[in-house]
Order: C-alpha cells, then sequence, then structure tokens
C-alpha cells in the first residue's frame, strides 16, 4: 500500500482504539440528544394535556339552530355525546381582518373564560361541559346536511336551559307581576350562585338578569363568565370599567379600584328588577345613569308595596360605600329570613286602586 503522502493510509498504522474512542463518544452525542428531545416532547405532551384538561372532542359536537346572537358570535342548540347543550361560537373574524394584537386579546378572553368556568360545580351556576379553540372540525347543522367551518371560530359548550334568561321571564311578566315567594325563591337561587362563586375567589364582574338563565323547574342558574376574573389580593390590581350600564357599582363607574362587592351591588339592582319586573332608569341616556348614580346617588325607586325585609336588603346590597355592603353569604341569610306566606309582591298597576307604589321619579 502507498505512503500517505499520495493519498493513503497503511492499515497497519491506523489507530482503531482512537477510532472506537471518537464513535463512541459520537454514539453517546446522538443517544443524548435523542433524549433530550424525547424528554422535551415528552413535557409538551404534559403541558398540552394540562392546558387541553378541558377541551372536547369537535366530532361528538352537533351545533344546530341559533338561540341567541351577540357582539363576538352567536349561541346556538346542539347536541354533544348525546347531551342538550347551548353552545357559544365565538367569531374573531375573517383571517387578515383582525390584528395578532387583537386575536391575541380575544385569545386570552375566551381562556379566562373557560379556565374559571370549567372548574366550577354548583346547582346555581350553569354546568360547563368543555369548549375547543380554533378547531377545524367544527360544523353546523343545516338542512342541507352539515356545513364545516372556518378555523378562527372557537366555542364554549354548557347545558342547555330551556327556561331563557332570567330578564326574558321578568319582560313576559311585566303587567302582572310575580308573586312574592317566586320573587325572593328567584333572588335565592341567585345570591346563593353569587355566594358560591365568592368563595372560590371569583368575580363575575356582569351581574344581571340577562346572565341568569332558568331550567325547567324555574331555577336560577348563572352563565357568561366573559368577563368573571380570579379576585386579586389586592383591589388595586382590579380597575376598568367592567360590566353592564345600570348595574355597574359606582366605584367601577369612577375607575377605581373594586372587588367581589362590585357583584354585591349588581345583585341588589336586579333583586330590584325581580321584585318589579321593570327596567332601572328606562328614561336616563348611558351618560346620565353613569353621572347621577357616582355623583347624586342615584338608584332605582323601591315601590311602597316592597316588604320592608326585602327593601333593606337591596338598600344594603347597593350602598354606595363597598364596605357597608353585606357579604353574598350574608344576603342568602336575609332571604331566608323572609317570611313570604303573607305575600308582599308588586302591586300590578291596573290592581293599584289607589296605591302609589312609587315616589317621585329622581334624576339628573
Amino acid at each position: 500500500m502507498k505512503e500517505s503522502g499520495d493519498g493513503f493510509v497503511r492499515a497497519d498504522q491506523i489507530d482503531l482504539k482512537s477510532l472506537d474512542e471518537q464513535l463512541e463518544r459520537h454514539l453517546n452525542r446522538v443517544r443524548t440528544m435523542e433524549m433530550e428531545k424525547k424528554r422535551e416532547e415528552g413535557e409538551r405532551n404534559k403541558e398540552r394535556v394540562k392546558r387541553e384538561e378541558w377541551e372536547i372532542d369537535p366530532s361528538k359536537l352537533i351545533i344546530k339552530s341559533v338561540i341567541a346572537r351577540g357582539t363576538f358570535g352567536t349561541v346556538h342548540r346542539g347536541v354533544y355525546d348525546g347531551l342538550d347543550v347551548a353552545v357559544k361560537l365565538l367569531d374573531w373574524g375573517e383571517e387578515g381582518h383582525r390584528s395578532e394584537a387583537e386575536i391575541a386579546a380575544l385569545r386570552a378572553a375566551f381562556t379566562q373564560e373557560v379556565v374559571v368556568w370549567h372548574k366550577l360545580d354548583h346547582p346555581n351556576v350553569t354546568k360547563f361541559i368543555g369548549a375547543t379553540m380554533g378547531s377545524s372540525e367544527l360544523k353546523i347543522q343545516t338542512e342541507n346536511g352539515r356545513v364545516g367551518m372556518p378555523s378562527n371560530f372557537c366555542c364554549v359548550v354548557v347545558e342547555y336551559l330551556p327556561g331563557g334568561a332570567l330578564k326574558t321571564y321578568l319582560i313576559k311578566n311585566r303587567r302582572r307581576k310575580l308573586a312574592f315567594k317566586v320573587v325572593v325563591q328567584l333572588a335565592l337561587d341567585l345570591a346563593r350562585g353569587l355566594s358560591y362563586l365568592h368563595s372560590q375567589k371569583i368575580v363575575h364582574r356582569d351581574v344581571k338578569t340577562e346572565n341568569m338563565l332558568l331550567d325547567k323547574t324555574r331555577a336560577v342558574k348563572i352563565a357568561d363568565f366573559g368577563v368573571a376574573r380570579v379576585e386579586a389580593q389586592n383591589p388595586n390590581d382590579m380597575t376598568g370599567e367592567t360590566g353592564t350600564l345600570g348595574y355597574m357599582a359606582p366605584e367601577v363607574l369612577n375607575g377605581n379600584p373594586y372587588n367581589r362587592k362590585c357583584d354585591v351591588y349588581s345583585f341588589g339592582i336586579c333583586l330590584w328588577e325581580i321584585y318589579c319586573c321593570d327596567m332601572p332608569y328606562p328614561d336616563l341616556s348611558f351618560s346620565e345613569v353613569t353621572s347621577a348614580v357616582v355623583r347624586q346617588n342615584l338608584r332605582p325607586d323601591i315601590p311602597r308595596c316592597c316588604p320592608s325585609s326585602l327593601a333593606n336588603v337591596m338598600k344594603r346590597c347597593w350602598d354606595a360605600n363597598p364596605d357597608k355592603r353585606p357579604e353574598m353569604d350574608e344576603v342568602v341569610s336575609l332571604l331566608e329570613a323572609i317570611d313570604t306566606s303573607k305575600g308582599g309582591g308588586m302591586i300590578p298597576v291596573d290592581q293599584s286602586q289607589g296605591c302609589f307604589c312609587f315616589r317621585k321619579k329622581r334624576g339628573p
């Protein structure tokens, strides 16, 4: 064999031991890289399982007719794995029509709602079944078959409640009003649901009759956790106008720090609405309501026929000072103590027979 100077190496001059060591080091590096890759994949899988413990199987979901429409989507009837469900479909807009920042904010809001809702378990809270984010497998059942939807749709699936929104029920009874026993029972259901949420450190932040649903027995269940969040230990970490005008506490309207007591205020307004089967501040604009609630301590007028036991709960709940408002578990006790055997419901206008139920309206 020729010498190495001519491009060849003599076989008897090859250091086989050195080659073996180099090969072993190379194989060890390859094995280490493969093990590290598998470990990282395992960690990602664990994170995926943890992140998606609330996720449904889209193939088991049948989405049917629309039952409500909102700003960012629609609510449909549906069936999931044989159960009657309501499906809240959120549309983040066609690709290119929203900025990445807008889509990221919507994703964050959706995730927050799911994270809050899926851990809750109470008879007065709408039962969460599952959700899916940006699935291409979602399909709506139509008369012409099942139509697929863009992957930027996501949905929340909850139990279907045939009684509809509490607000709709109150509007239907606007003229004849509700029996006092029914008023207190509806209020108790809502109070117990809110008491449970607060015990779980959850602030709903949008308590209103529109967000309360009725089951087939007329039990109230809290729904829509789109702006709910875990209560911050420091109230300064919870600011900003979140909620619906007419139900928002003065501290929220004013942009001040707030806590779970903002829900107590909103409950007080709902309690008035349940008793009166009417809308608070019907003749005032949004700006007038905001100004009058904060600066003039405006509240809905309590009818004179309202029993003092219930009127006092309203007044305490909507006190301008959050610290003076009761906790929701105390509200439950106050409502449970009310005697409904002697009546006391709102007197319909056409049966008032001279009873002046409302004082002179106050306003800005």
